[in-house]
């Protein structure tokens, strides 16, 4: 069934499980719909295909949706419910009901919309405390998290050139549109370079255990804060070698995604206070290049929305927003050696 006819079958009250408590609101990113009811929140894979990703088929969706559960239940608990499918019935589209299967969604609580992280930032309500809350469950995540051969193997050498080269690839459609040929390129050498010279490191960190199955998109969008407490919610469920990371490229993520918003005094308390309580004082040599990593990611990301919005206005926010990214790629990237 076409997926167009399932959401517009969820913006109606009568296709839920649980009669909506408000009029539902439905929050479309590049990879899913989310379906807003007052209590509870539903969320659909869309059935897209990128690089990094598949969710083309109705038994793909059903598994990473059961996937992201069970990943989400190791953080968040309490907020993550169980996933149910969506039947078709002569005519009839429902969550959990009878009939024959079109569609899987994942039911949540749904949390405060004013708690999310993000909006707090810009309203100045995210304070050391919180950060230092984050920092202290965010090591105690890491010290649980699993780990093994398999998942330290995608920190290899080798495989973090080949993620940067995928980088490069997708990028490389929007050079001279969010980043200019010249930085582009001085990027791709910089970061050939610091691997190549850089390979004992990462080759210690993988014999310390330091690479593990991680949260792998943490920053403030997939963060609440509700009553002064933190909660992190929506693991990287798609792509297994995403999340099998360094512990210290995760905490360079949140950095990064905090002198993205102008709070680079929160990025360095949040290091400051992460090492302090794990420790890891050899990580920082590669905070720098896993903020370039994932400001170079998000502004990947933010660019695949121009596919279908690409104009010449070179006031397009989503295009700034994607040079922003880029343009933090550059400062950290400056600073590799």
């Amino acid at each position: 069934m076409d997926q167009d006819v399932v959401v517009k079958a969820l913006m109606k009250t009568e296709a839920y499980d649980v009669p909506p408590e408000k009029p539902i609101k439905l929050i479309e990113t590049h990879i899913s719909y989310i379906f807003l009811t007052g209590k509870y929140a539903y969320k659909i894979k869309k059935a897209v295909v990128f690089d990094f990703l598949d969710f083309s088929t109705l038994k793909s969706r059903k598994y990473y949706c059961e996937h992201e559960l069970k990943l989400n239940q190791r953080i968040a608990p309490d907020m993550y419910l169980e996933v149910l499918p969506i039947t078709e019935q002569n005519g009839e589209i429902k969550i959990g009901g009878s009939g024959e299967v079109v569609e899987y969604v994942l039911k949540m609580i749904q949390l405060p919309p004013d708690g999310l992280m993000t909006d707090q930032l810009e309203r100045g309500e995210v304070t050391k405390d919180i950060v230092d809350q984050l920092a202290s469950s965010l090591v105690k995540f890491h010290e649980k998290a699993e780990s093994s051969e398999q998942i330290s193997s995608h920190a290899m050498p080798d495989k973090l050139a080949e993620r940067w080269n995928e980088q490069f690839s997708q990028t490389e459609q929007f050079v001279g549109i969010v980043i200019g040929r010249r930085d582009f390129d001085f990027l791709r050498e910089s970061v050939e370079k610091f691997i190549e010279k850089n390979q004992p490191i990462f080759l210690q960190r993988i014999k310390e255990g330091r690479i593990r199955r991680c949260h792998g998109d943490l920053h403030s969008g997939n963060i609440f804060v509700i009553d002064g407490r933190p909660q992190i919610f929506d693991c990287l469920e798609f792509n297994e070698a995403y999340a099998s990371i360094d512990t210290i490229a995760e905490v360079a993520f949140f950095a990064m995604d905090m002198d993205y918003h102008g709070r680079n005094d929160l990025a360095e308390f949040f290091i400051e206070k992460y090492i302090e309580y794990s420790g890891d004082k050899e990580g920082k040599a590669l905070l720098s290049f896993y903020k370039a990593h994932y400001a170079s990611v998000r502004g990947m990301v933010t660019s695949l929305r121009l596919k279908e919005k690409m104009d010449a206005d070179e006031r397009n926010p989503i295009r700034e927003k994607a040079r922003r990214y880029f343009k933090l790629t550059l400062e950290y990237t400056k600073t590799l050696s």
